[in-house]
């Protein structure tokens, strides 16, 4: 039912623990991936663990740079034709769009709050359109993008990343009725919102030196019902779905993959 082979699929933000790990189950699925990425050397060891299972090309790209967005579009063209798919995991935060514990809102910099947003917002929205104009040519193609927990209720410190999350999932909803509506029922744009995982970025909130969970930790796990957190490859079949063809008539949600975090009230 969730077919991917064959499937062009370009990927942004997959050299962090949640994309790569989405990489390496789309290879072994048989997809054809084009990866996108600011750091070559990360790239370079993606591509050598998915190329064993699939055709797997890795471009430096800065995603917040149309420039950039459309010289990697015309080369999928001359290989490709189109694109089937394309999936938006690039997302991250910075220090000063982090209000800590011992700060208040007015400690707020906004210089990194809107590097914040236009990497979370930005970041995915022009990849949108730029290969998501290739979609509404032939009148077929899914988008997923990536939200997040602290869209739906307010998780304390990431002001900057809770307010371009927000933003982007309007943008996705806001998406699939334009490209439904003017491009046909071929094209689906939808999002995953992650629940907690543990990655590079969020490590040291989560858990101590000694790997126990710090008291950020401990309060996320005290209101997700199923009592952990998520394991990367968790992510991998929500997104397979939302990918293939038995999701043709699925456009314009957020589906979150959360342990239930989102629908546990706490008491």
């Amino acid at each position: 039912m969730f077919d991917l082979k064959d499937k062009v699929i370009v990927l942004t933000g997959a050299t962090g623990a949640l994309g790569g790990a989405l990489a390496l189950s789309l290879a072994k699925s048989g997809a054809h991936l084009i990866i996108l990425g600011r750091n070559q050397e990360l790239l370079d060891k993606l591509i050598s663990e998915l190329t064993p299972f699939t055709k797997a090309q890795g471009f430096v790209v800065d995603v917040m740079n149309r420039t950039d967005l459309n010289r990697v579009k015309e080369q999928v063209i001359t290989q490709y034709d189109t694109i089937d798919v394309l999936v938006n995991a690039v997302g991250g935060n910075l220090p000063g769009a982090v209000i800590a514990d011992d700060k208040s809102v007015f400690d707020l910099s906004e210089s990194d709050f809107d590097q914040v947003v236009d990497l979370n917002l930005k970041g995915t929205l022009l990849p949108c359109l730029v290969f998501g104009e290739l979609m509404s040519q032939v009148g077929k193609g899914s988008i997923i993008n990536y939200s997040s927990m602290a869209v739906d209720r307010v998780i304390t410190r990431v002001l900057g990343y809770s307010a371009a999350k927000a933003a982007m999932e309007n943008f996705t909803k806001w998406m699939a009725v334009e490209m439904a509506l003017k491009f046909g029922d071929g094209i689906r744009v939808n999002a995953i919102a992650p629940g907690f995982f543990i990655g590079k970025q969020n490590r040291d909130l989560l858990l101590n030196k000694d790997g126990s969970l710090s008291e950020r930790g401990e309060k996320i796990i005290r209101n997700t019902p199923m009592k952990r957190f998520g394991e990367a490859e968790e992510l991998n079949g929500p997104i397979h779905f939302l990918c293939s063809d038995s999701a043709s008539f699925v456009t314009g949600i957020v589906l979150p993959v959360d342990g239930g975090f989102s629908a546990y009230s706490g008491v």
